[in-house]
């Protein structure tokens, strides 16, 4: 089999996950999480802007990156599992949750800027890295640049090789490639900027098996009351590499496959059935080929898994954390 053609079969089964979302609600996914956000957050200053973050406990840091459009608050229900041992910190990436919005792009080496600014900050060392959507673009680009200073990387739904880059729209199948045809023209911005698609839409309804509560969602709308204060919502869809373009995340993504499918740094790999951009065939190809990893199917779920199956996404961490080396 060719590599376009593994490729194509790769994104061809991450629309056909993304079809049956629509169906998913009625699966059991245990109990219904909590709506508190128990944590008082800190903030501290960044390029002249100002983020914010949990933090508690004390030991080895944990650090817990969300991606779009999602917040530190999707780890509240996740977080108490590691307190009792460890350092859980939980940022909110610029833009987003209650840092600030700078007159800023929005791009991912924006983001990456900004994490490493709020990493050397808080003096952060010797870092477990738990990653989710492009929070784990972003955390495996900072473990492959500074693999000294991270001890360890769990991910789930994330942006990484074979799934992504992609080699076309047409190459992800329907309904992916209508969905992101959509959001890079002027439709997406209206829908995006006007109907806070990515929350009311794709975390609301799309891409979860249990539905939310009004209490959870108001707490995911709270970051983006304006059209203005959505644009990181529209940019982030817009960073996902299609036909090469944007270059420097299709570069960014591919050099992170080769660095997960290199190192020999433990890493956990949590996952659902059929998920969006870690479906089944995706799944097969990290557990073929990343080296020290451990596995944990969760059960039915889309992309935002940490709504679904919270304690046992907690679980598995606490124990594989409790196992790492040193």
């Amino acid at each position: 089999m060719t590599e376009r053609t593994t490729r194509r079969t790769l994104l061809q089964g991450s629309a056909a996950a993304l079809a049956l979302t629509a169906a998913l609600p009625a699966l059991a996914a245990g109990g219904t999480p909590s709506a508190d956000m128990p944590f008082e957050k800190k903030s501290v200053a960044v390029n002249g802007s100002s983020m914010t973050y949990v933090d508690e406990g004390t030991g080895p840091v944990v650090l817990f990156l969300h991606g779009n459009p999602t917040s530190s608050y999707l780890w509240r229900n996740i977080i108490p599992y590691v307190t009792d041992t460890h350092r859980a910190i939980a940022v909110d990436l610029i833009g987003m949750g209650d840092s600030d919005k700078p007159d800023i792009d929005y791009t991912f080496a924006d983001h990456a800027a900004y994490l490493d600014g709020f990493i050397d900050a808080l003096g952060l060392r010797d870092i477990t890295l738990v990653i989710h959507d492009w929070g784990s673009v972003l955390g495996m680009r900072y473990a492959r640049l500074n693999e000294n200073n991270v001890r360890a990387v769990a991910f789930m739904e994330a942006g990484i090789p074979p799934g992504l880059p992609a080699p076309s729209l047409e190459a992800m199948g329907e309904p992916s490639a209508q969905l992101f045809a959509m959001l890079r023209s002027p439709a997406g911005e209206q829908a995006v900027l006007q109907g806070n698609f990515f929350v009311e839409e794709v975390l609301g309804k799309l891409a979860v098996v249990t539905p939310l509560s009004d209490a959870v969602m108001e707490h995911y709308r709270a970051p983006f009351p304006t059209p203005a204060s959505r644009k990181p919502t529209l940019v982030w869809p817009r960073q996902i590499p299609i036909a090469g373009e944007p270059a420097d995340t299709a570069d960014v993504i591919t050099a992170n496959g080769a660095w997960l499918y290199a190192t020999d740094m433990p890493k956990l790999m949590l996952h659902v059935a059929p998920g969006a951009l870690m479906p089944p065939p995706v799944v097969e190809y990290v557990k073929a080929n990343a080296a020290n990893l451990e596995d944990v199917f969760l059960g039915p779920g889309v992309h935002f898994v940490q709504e679904d199956h919270p304690d046992a996404i907690g679980r598995a961490l606490r124990d594989w954390i409790d196992r790492l080396p040193g």
